[in-house]
């Protein structure tokens, strides 16, 4: 039995984050970093959004335990009927994770600042804690509005483009694979795929008319995977990340490749199938996946991010002497258990040494 739910009410287009007025809130709880909240921009919505405010803007890459701890404090504390999320994938898992501890069923409304992580629509927050993030799962966690407004996206540094892009085709390839994959997620992640694959270089170079279709493209992937499931490319990236602090997107971008070819074994008539949609595709399934895989690493260099993951600043010493720990974590994490192979020590730790690169 196949089953799909989004319970997120999505409004997109330029302007959009001053449709939060419509909801007449009268006391707005909104989280976000100190970037947003020094521009002003926090302040800006919190006020269109309702008529009294408070804003929390100590949000950090990475967020950790602690730091949800103290703004579920502030939260309970202000009493709010609107919870507002304003930036990436940090801000959004934060204030989700916030609103769950609180133990109260405040409505969430979530505005991206990037196009990467989908977390405006999904079940999923992803919290640090001892240098190992724990990704925390509950429909609660779900907002229930996703604003998409490109007007937020204007003065995104390219290296966050690039990386927040190849998060969107990781959710969108791990998606097609996924063991709870459907026609209905099957569509979202390849049109996502194409339309992220064919549009970031433009995105990269400063293009204004492709913001808002990667945006919903980012969107589109993360309703996906969050019915189809994940796989070993965004455990390994989980892991990695809490233990090197290295750019989420950045370390997808890194592993993608490598893990296209290793579950093509098991996954290789739905990557076939998006990688003809994308016109990568070939002749053969074998071609299709040589293609696919070729594509990526294409562009990988075309937006100027690291092969390896010593060229992301990652000794191969330091790797090598962390391995147990990472791939423990990694076999951990949530996301491996929809991979289309089954991961194994040995499986994780080949994959490890095939992108370490060369100190």
């Amino acid at each position: 039995m196949q089953t799909f739910a989004c319970g997120t009410k999505i409004i997109a287009g330029p302007g959009a984050r001053w449709s939060l007025k419509d909801r007449e809130a009268k006391r707005v709880f909104l989280v976000t970093d100190s970037f947003f909240s020094e521009r002003g921009t926090a302040l800006e919505i919190a006020r269109s959004a309702g008529e009294c405010q408070e804003i929390f803007d100590q949000v950090t890459p990475d967020p950790t335990a602690e730091l949800i701890a103290r703004g579920t404090a502030r939260l309970k504390a202000f009493q709010p009927d609107l919870v507002v999320a304003l930036g990436g994938g940090s801000p959004m898992d934060a204030a989700k994770a916030m609103v769950y501890f609180s133990g109260e069923p405040i409505p969430l409304a979530a505005i991206p600042t990037t196009s990467g992580s989908g977390a405006e629509v999904t079940d999923f927050a992803i919290i640090t804690h001892n240098e190992v993030k724990h990704p925390l799962v509950s429909e609660r966690l779900r907002p229930q509005i996703a604003i998409l407004d490109s007007e937020l996206l204007e003065e995104l540094p390219r290296s966050l483009i690039a990386d927040a892009g190849f998060d969107v085709l990781a959710h969108a390839l791990e998606a097609v694979a996924g063991r709870n994959a459907s026609p209905i997620t099957d569509a979202l992640a390849r049109d996502a795929f194409c339309t992220a694959y064919s549009l970031l270089p433009a995105s990269y170079g400063g293009e204004p008319s492709v913001r808002l279709p990667i945006h919903l493209a980012a969107t589109m992937a993360a309703m996906a995977f969050s019915q189809a499931g994940l796989g070993i490319c965004h455990a390994l990236a989980h892991s990695l990340g809490g233990q090197f602090h290295v750019p989420h997107g950045r370390l997808n971008a890194i592993l993608l490749p490598a893990v296209v070819a290793c579950n093509g074994v098991a996954a290789g008539a739905a990557y076939t199938a998006l990688a003809r949609q994308a016109g990568l595709g070939g002749s053969a399934e074998a071609i299709a996946l040589r293609n696919l895989k070729n594509g990526l690493i294409r562009l990988r260099r075309e937006l100027r991010l690291p092969a390896t993951l010593a060229e992301a600043g990652v000794a191969p010493r330091d790797l090598q002497r962390n391995l147990g720990t990472i791939v423990e974590a990694a076999l951990a994490d949530p996301c491996c258990k929809t991979n289309p192979v089954e991961p194994s020590r040995g499986l994780l730790e080949e994959l490890l040494k095939e992108v370490a690169g060369h100190g």
